[in-house]
């Protein structure tokens, strides 16, 4: 049976799909590789080549920081198997994601919209691969290259989008729909339906207490949707579990794909 649309990634369900190849050592240049994150391969084969030069591969590991409030990060990230979370940390110690970033983006947009910093995280939340781009050469591509730089407008007008779509979301909806919209975007980008993270995580990444956390999951788990064992989350019924979340998960989802849609054609991109 065909696999479910739901698990598979935002954009080139396929790509998900093929044999992994032998990990490589760390900072080892994969040119091809780093087009299974979908904003690079919309690249014209010309700018991505150029581009592709100074791309490094990198293994992130779970909750390694990419950036901290205020300081400035020296390479921009492209998550292939990897998923980051940005988040806000209060004066307390209270975290909460206000927005995620697979192998559809890259992280780092404070690099080429001239703040530098940002007063937010960015946190691995998903161990895995993914590619870095120094600074400068990010910046210098930004100025010169317009498809780089259309791709990359975009991809922040996405991270706004959903941005706003959870901050009404953690203000007005249920704490189960905010965890089956949170998990449906997370598989969206993982490379299966396996998810290695624990509900300490789970409730740290949605602002919630972790009891909350525990009782959504149980349910879930009840249901069918979901198998829970310590420290890992197996999406069993994708379509079920976007029954039960709102609105937020299909909007936020709708709108990834139209911008990414908009970049320009390359093979494998238009039919998307």
């Amino acid at each position: 049976m065909a696999p479910s649309p739901r698990q598979q990634t935002l954009l080139q369900p396929e790509l998900q799909r093929q044999p992994q190849s032998q990990p490589q050592s760390q900072l080892q240049p994969q040119p091809h590789g780093a087009k299974r994150n979908h904003l690079l391969r919309a690249l014209p084969d010309a700018d991505f080549d150029d581009l592709s030069r100074h791309l490094e591969s990198v293994t992130l590991r779970l909750g390694e920081s990419i950036y901290e409030p205020g300081g400035r990060p020296p390479h921009a990230v492209f998550p292939t198997t990897s998923i980051v979370s940005l988040h806000y940390v209060t004066a307390t110690g209270a975290s909460a994601e206000t927005a995620g970033v697979g192998n559809e983006g890259m992280v780092g947009v404070a690099l080429f919209m001239g703040g530098d910093t940002t007063a937010s995280s960015a946190r691995v939340l998903v161990a895995g691969d993914a590619y870095r781009l120094p600074a400068g050469q990010l910046r210098l591509a930004f100025d010169r290259v317009g498809s780089l730089r259309g791709l990359l407008l975009r991809h922040v007008q996405s991270l706004m989008s959903q941005t706003v779509v959870v901050a009404a979301c953690n203000r007005h909806h249920p704490i189960e729909q905010q965890f089956c919209r949170w998990l449906l975007s997370t598989l969206d980008r993982a490379p299966s339906g396996d998810l290695t993270m624990t509900q300490e995580l789970v409730s740290h990444t949605l602002g919630v207490r972790r009891e909350s956390i525990t009782a959504a999951a149980s349910k879930l788990q009840d249901g069918g949707y979901i198998r829970y064992r310590r420290g890992n989350i197996s999406i069993l019924d994708p379509a079920g579990l976007e029954s039960r979340a709102c609105e937020c998960y299909a909007v936020v989802r709708a709108e990834i794909q139209r911008l990414l849609q908009r970049a320009p054609a390359v093979a494998g991109y238009a039919h998307l």
